[in-house]
């Protein structure tokens, strides 16, 4: 009986082998999940729209405008009910957050006041920065109602208007930033209207 000695073609044939299943394995997995994941998205985005611009009878996802800011992306949804428009769900995002960026989807009414604003994504610290969520305190309360152009969307330490999450000065300034950003991408698509 002999052995049969390990060569480098073997090794080589061995890890080509292992390396197509491991790949092939993690293309499937990647095609099976990407649906359901978009799909999980979707609903989450559908989700928020309806939170900060409740009672449109259209599909705002169908009539979205996008622009390019920061170096990445905001979206705009026009909410309406009937024919007319109720307001603009706008998809923001801050990178000046405490572990980095976070998205928000902003509500405007049509005149640009402030509906309402929820958190879709963020990383912040439990129990400190993710304090800016609805449920966790009443952080995002001070924002309803308010316009940007006589609400200044800074924190009080920064001279501004805004109350910031006790023991999270960062992410509330971060949080001022995106909805600054969304205010501002708001009033540019009223403009090209």
């Amino acid at each position: 009986m002999s052995k049969t000695e390990s060569t480098f073609i073997n090794m080589t044939a061995t890890l080509v082998v292992v390396t197509l299943v491991a790949a092939g394995l993690l293309g499937s997995v990647f095609a099976l999940t990407k649906e359901p994941i978009r799909l999980a998205e979707l609903k989450k985005k559908n989700k928020a729209i309806q939170i900060v611009v409740p009672g449109f009878d259209n599909e705002p996802s169908q009539e979205v405008k996008s622009m390019f800011v920061d170096g990445d992306s905001i979206y705009l949804y026009t909410a309406r009910k009937g024919e007319a428009v109720l307001g603009t769900a706008v998809e923001t995002f801050t990178n000046k957050g405490f572990s980095g960026e976070f998205k928000l989807m902003v509500g405007f009414a049509p005149d640009g006041t402030i509906i309402d604003i929820a958190v879709i994504k963020h990383s912040e610290t439990p129990g400190l920065g993710n304090k800016m969520e609805k449920g966790k305190s009443d952080f995002s309360v001070q924002f309803m109602g308010k316009h940007p152009d006589s609400f200044k969307l800074a924190v009080k330490k920064d001279r501004g208007d805004v109350d910031a999450i006790t023991a999270s000065t960062i992410t509330s300034r971060a949080y001022c930033d995106a909805v600054t950003r969304a205010y501002e991408a708001f009033m540019e698509s009223q403009k090209e209207n």
